[in-house]
């Protein structure tokens, strides 16, 4: 395992390397229990580990960046808890946006409006006017964020520019969906990470990832960091990626 430290891109990264990377933070609340504190603490722990995974993707030349940092289902949970998210994210915003202007990361979202409050609502596009001129790494959080509510309005949106004679169904094709989804101009993920020991993808990114890599780590997400980061991309490198053909081995 290569330290991110000690880690020389020109020495080490082969062409198959990542050119965008999602995460899936889970494990905040078991890793709190697990040590007896309360959930807040482990949300509290996991904005570090945020902190630190942005950093790692930068040091390893990462171009796009896509947390799942607030999904639509979670509004479920307990009212006590949301709000401490919310307040964990104003706080984040705060300390944080300068630091990733001054560091040319460009800030996206993905998601709904719906039912966030204004006031963080109003943090998120000031992040978002901020740095939309950067040309480092794109981090896109994916907040308030729910892939069949995503496919169900690009659908929609399609739906009724057919209706109105703007375009034919028949004539409809994979990539006018695509142009209609939230990530539209991102790149779909090559390696999704998911912390936390579960194995499923838990409705993110479900048409973008047709043909991504995942790795799944047992580590909650307050103890992930640069070096699993780096493990995650060359487990990634040491994979053959197909799209559907014949590889190397197959076809030779």
């Amino acid at each position: 395992m290569t330290k991110l430290d000690n880690f020389d891109a020109s020495e080490n990264l082969p062409a198959s390397f990542p050119y965008h990377v999602a995460i899936i933070m889970d494990g905040n609340g078991r890793w709190a229990s697990k040590r007896g504190l309360p959930r807040s603490e482990g949300h509290r722990r996991g904005v570090q580990t945020v902190r630190d995974c942005v950093t790692g993707a930068i040091e390893l030349g990462i171009s796009y960046l896509t947390l799942y940092t607030f999904s639509s289902e979670n509004w479920r949970r307990p009212f006590a808890e949301i709000s401490d998210l919310m307040g964990l994210l104003k706080a984040f915003i705060k300390r944080d946006l300068a630091d990733l202007h001054k560091n040319n990361v460009k800030i996206l979202t993905i998601g709904t409006d719906e039912r966030i409050d204004p006031e963080v609502l109003k943090l998120i596009n000031e992040a978002v006017h901020l740095t939309q001129h950067n040309t480092g790494l794109v981090l896109t959080a994916a907040f308030n964020y729910g892939s069949r509510d995503e496919i169900l309005r690009a659908a929609r949106s399609l739906a009724a520019k057919a209706a109105a004679g703007e375009i034919a169904p028949e004539a409809i094709t994979a990539e006018d969906l695509s142009s209609h989804l939230d990530t539209a101009g991102i790149p779909d993920p090559d390696l999704l990470i998911r912390t936390g020991g579960d194995l499923r993808i838990s409705n993110f990114l479900l048409w973008q990832s047709a043909y991504t890599e995942f790795v799944f780590l047992d580590s909650y997400w307050p103890d992930f960091n640069k070096e699993m980061f780096a493990r995650a991309v060359a487990e990634f490198q040491g994979r053959e990626r197909r799209f559907g053909g014949l590889g190397a081995i197959c076809s030779a």
